[in-house]
């Protein structure tokens, strides 16, 4: 079957890379088309185009970028139509994603559609839940929490799980050691991760550089990583460089998850990556800041008491945030002192990070299966009516 699929940011990439396996395992003769980045290319995606070009946030950032964004929603309508595919996948991104589905959805080409990461609704744009149902004809959720929201609303929306736990599977303890071993590393590991987008890292990396500079006066036992994604590699080569500093920048997957398990304390930007370390025991701190435009609108229509995903499922703060002004170098060392001190911060966030385990834990099968099972599920259905 043709099966498309449409990922806007690394994080998507990474969790369509996997849906493309599974859906691989169930149906041997799967042809995939659509937009994605490296991972996803890796599992044979030919992507319209870069990915790189939909990985923008916050209003400052948006507004100017709204002309190509119309166009490439033109473009991959126009291919959708032109491929014809078994059914259409999109994956995070909702902003883009909902433009693409209301415009197929309209020209009534009986293709389903499924979308794949629920908007955060219980966060911010409740009403998004009241209408999803028009365009889309399955939500897969990441949170267990989250169908809740959406089925009394007239739309399907199943559980699968969150993939962080599948890249925990994948690679597990039985790598810890690996990376530092490779890379001759003796001393203790810090990892600097800045974000997957272009305004995260320029905004974010300048304060964690200097974190790094003023530990490297401190400490003589530490070794300093920062894993980064294509969107963004050369800019941060280029900062680093810049810098001075000695400290190594790695790319892929594979690399990111070894480093991962190695890691004695991180400082990262807010999403998807925080709950990665979690779930490998790595204790860390978020730090996060935006344009003053976006501050405003987030505090005028965001209804959230935590920012991180951790802290957001237990209900309680384990993982330090600093956000706008509390953002700072300074703030960011202290508690990576905490953590590396193993005070009583760190033992709280380990045995947090324990309960977010068993809150994300799914059965024998591992999210993307649940997923594919899914999508297959709604095909079948389709093709018999």
């Amino acid at each position: 079957m043709k099966y498309y699929l449409i990922a806007g940011e690394p994080s998507g990439d990474a969790l369509g890379s996997r849906l493309m396996q599974a859906l691989r395992k169930q149906d041997l003769a799967a042809q995939f088309y659509g937009i994605g980045g490296d991972s996803m290319q890796a599992q044979g995606l030919k992507s319209q185009f870069n990915i790189s070009e939909l990985a923008v946030m916050g209003l400052a950032e948006v507004i100017p970028s709204i002309p190509k964004i119309l166009c490439r929603i033109k473009e991959t309508v126009n291919h959708i139509q032109e491929i014809k595919p078994d059914v259409i996948v999109t994956i995070d991104s909702w902003s883009f994603s909902a433009r693409i589905h209301k415009k197929i959805k309209a020209l009534k080409l009986g293709i389903p559609q499924v979308h794949y990461v629920a908007p955060q609704v219980w966060a911010w744009k409740k009403k998004r839940a009241r209408t999803m149902y028009k365009y889309i004809d399955l939500l897969l959720t990441l949170f267990p929490n989250e169908p809740r929201y959406f089925t009394p609303y007239h739309l399907d929306a199943r559980f699968v799980g969150h993939p962080v736990i599948e890249s925990a599977i994948v690679n597990g303890t039985k790598d810890k050691g690996k990376f530092k071993q490779k890379y001759n590393i003796k001393d203790r590991l810090m990892l600097i991760l800045p974000g997957s987008r272009h305004n995260e890292v320029a905004r974010l990396l300048p304060d964690f550089l200097t974190v790094v500079q003023k530990m490297q006066e401190k400490y003589k036992d530490m070794t300093y990583v920062i894993p980064t994604v294509s969107t963004v590699a050369e800019q941060v080569k280029r900062m680093v460089v810049e810098s001075g500093l000695s400290i190594r920048i790695i790319e892929g997957e594979d690399e990111r998850h070894l480093a991962f398990q190695d890691a004695d304390v991180a400082i990262a930007a807010s999403g998807t990556v925080a709950l990665e370390l979690a779930i490998v025991d790595v204790p860390h701190i978020i730090a996060y800041k935006v344009p003053k435009l976006t501050e405003w609108a987030a505090r005028r229509f965001l209804h959230i008491q935590f920012v991180n995903l951790s802290n957001i499922l237990l209900g309680r703060e384990i993982v330090p945030e600093l956000l706008q002004q509390d953002c700072a170098p300074d703030n960011i060392l202290q508690y990576v002192e905490k953590f590396l001190a193993h005070e009583q911060l760190y033992n709280r966030q380990m045995n947090g990070f324990a309960d977010v385990r068993k809150l994300l834990g799914m059965g024998e099968q591992t999210p993307s299966d649940n997923a594919a099972t899914e999508i297959l599920s709604l095909i079948r259905h389709n093709e018999n009516n």
